[in-house]
């Protein structure tokens, strides 16, 4: 399983780039942010997802661990494929995503290109008690949250130990966030 490619972008089509590292090319699909915000002969990472199917092999990265987790999430609700998880992650940043889904905005879901409506609803129905408590969504009066703090390492490392974002966001609750990383994560699994 190829976990993350870090490299220089030497070819960027239709969603796509190519990464080269050390002299390999890895071609992976991109949701749209990560597509617009990486530039050619810039140093990228993506943490991926290596999709193997009878007839073919794909890799799709992702600018944070948690997006990726989102993608890997939205893969098991039935009927929803890698390329349209994809497209809905293309709507907006993860953590865009991943509030529409726990507000069970199924409007939003199904904007992305290829998701109709049953399958925005299953969507939000199988996955909005998963990606964890909605932020302050819809309200007039307090801005909304709109990203994940993809800068927080003890948060990264709890997913990649298997947290959910929920469940990873939640430990590390009332943690000092001064500490250091290791420190953050003892402290969250001891929760």
């Amino acid at each position: 399983m190829i976990a993350h490619v870090i490299g220089v972008v030497v070819e960027k089509f239709n969603g796509s780039l190519i990464v080269d590292v050390h002299g390999v090319g890895y071609e992976i699909a991109v949701a749209t942010g990560d597509y617009d915000k990486v530039a050619l002969d810039q140093e990228a990472k993506f943490y991926t997802h290596h999709h193997i199917r009878e007839q073919s092999q794909e890799l799709f990265g992702f600018s944070s661990l948690a997006a990726k987790k989102l993608f890997e999430m939205l893969i098991t609700v039935q009927g929803v494929g890698p390329k349209a998880a994809l497209s809905i992650l293309s709507l907006g940043d993860a953590e865009a995503v991943r509030n529409a889904i726990a507000n069970s905005d199924s409007a939003f879901v199904q904007k992305a290109s290829g998701v109709g409506k049953k399958t925005a609803e299953r969507v939000v129905v199988d996955l909005s008690d998963k990606v964890g408590s909605p932020t302050h969504y819809g309200r007039k009066d307090e801005p909304v949250q709109t990203e994940l703090n993809t800068s927080d390492e003890a948060l990264e490392a709890l997913m990649a130990l298997g947290y959910t974002l929920a469940d990873a966001t939640k430990a590390l609750e009332g943690i000092d966030p001064a500490l250091p990383t290791g420190r953050r994560v003892t402290e969250a699994l001891k929760r």
